[in-house]
């Protein structure tokens, strides 16, 4: 297929297939639908809410997949070691902007069974890898659920006040998360080791010196010390000046309890990239095995690093009734040979063009 006829997202999924395939990871292939039971049991792990249904010939209930992660698990095999694969498949999910569904493709990597720290290394390298294949400019944002949820826990408010906290620190609103302390009479040196986690934002140097100093319980301490080595392998990598640590960065504690990640790129006010580990999941689908992964949404760059065109061709044939067919044929076959793109039509107000082939009045 010629790269000038594929778009842009399509491009970068053929070019994150071969980089993930490089790695090891394994083309992986899914129906276009599960059971509804599987996502109506793990709803939390989904982006949103609605999931097209349908009945199928034997009368059970199935559903379009909205979510790729949830298919790979549940199919796979759980029998120790570990299982890599990569995946460009089409989601079904309501869009945000819109409101209606929308089929997106995704493409992105999974790594299941005995995770340790290589994998988590090479799950976050490849995503600052797959940024860059889309854009020079690029962030990573990389957190731990495990210091937020440590200091949650510590202060055993229940789970409402958790969920709450975590949806303002999500949003980065310290005021709110202040009155939220505040109603629930949280300690002053709980709220302000709280405050400070979220506010903590920049370089790893930056972030992880601060987060020595606010971290005094064991729990904390323990999830601080894996994200201090995730980071000394980092840093010896082309993308370290790419990296920022960044506490907003959230995903639902029902699943993730360790290293997560967002990724964005200039031009984009999004994120593209989305990733962590979720050993919780698997535990809750009866697994024994963790898992580490992200996913790419290729449908936010449809129209990324493109140029709006002038023109729609280069070449307008212009003919009527009394061209020779085989005359127009001819030169439509030429043009295109030679490169350009061309339409033929009656009239000149269909396409715009940059060059025009007057073939009207029976000219050759």
């Amino acid at each position: 297929m010629s790269e000038t006829i594929l778009k842009e997202e399509e491009k970068i999924a053929f070019a994150l297939r071969a980089l993930y395939q490089k790695y090891g990871y394994l083309s992986y292939k899914m129906s276009k639908f599960e059971e509804y039971d599987l996502y109506v049991e793990n709803k939390d792990f989904l982006v949103g809410d609605g999931v097209i249904t349908f009945n199928d010939t034997n009368g059970k209930l199935l559903a379009l997949k909205p979510d790729v992660t949830l298919s790979i698990i549940k199919n796979d095999a759980d029998n120790g070691g570990k299982r890599k694969v990569c995946y460009n498949e089409n989601v079904y999910r309501i869009s945000e902007t819109t409101g209606h569904f929308k089929e997106i493709m995704q493409t992105g990597l999974e790594c299941i069974g005995d995770i340790d720290l290589y994998d988590e290394f090479e799950t976050v390298y490849l995503a600052a890898k797959s940024l860059d294949a889309i854009s020079k400019k690029f962030v990573l944002d990389i957190s731990h659920l495990g210091i937020v949820s440590a200091v949650l826990k510590r202060m055993d408010l229940g789970e409402k006040f958790s969920k709450t906290a975590m949806q303002k620190i999500a949003e980065k609103n310290l005021h709110e998360l202040d009155a939220l302390c505040e109603k629930y009479g949280v300690k002053e040196s709980d709220k302000n080791t709280l405050k400070q986690i979220v506010s903590t934002y920049g370089t790893p140097e930056t972030v992880l010196k601060k987060l020595n100093e606010v971290c005094a319980f064991s729990e904390e301490k323990e999830a601080l010390s894996q994200l201090e080595n995730l980071w000394q392998l980092l840093k010896t990598t082309e993308y370290a000046d790419n990296i920022r640590m960044d506490f907003s960065v959230v995903n639902d504690m029902n699943y993730y309890d360790d290293i997560v990640f967002k990724g964005f790129v200039s031009g984009i006010g999004e994120g593209v990239l989305s990733g962590g580990r979720y050993d919780k999941l698997l535990s809750k689908m009866g697994r024994r095995s963790g898992g580490i992964g992200f996913a790419v949404y290729l449908d936010l760059l449809e129209n990324f690093g493109l140029k709006k065109r002038a023109t729609d061709v280069d070449v307008l044939v212009l003919y009527d009734d009394s061209t020779e067919i085989k005359t127009l044929i001819s030169k439509v076959a030429t043009l295109v040979k030679e490169g350009k793109s061309v339409s033929a039509q009656k009239t000149k107000t269909a396409v715009r063009f940059i060059e025009l082939c007057d073939l009207t009045g029976g000219k050759k």
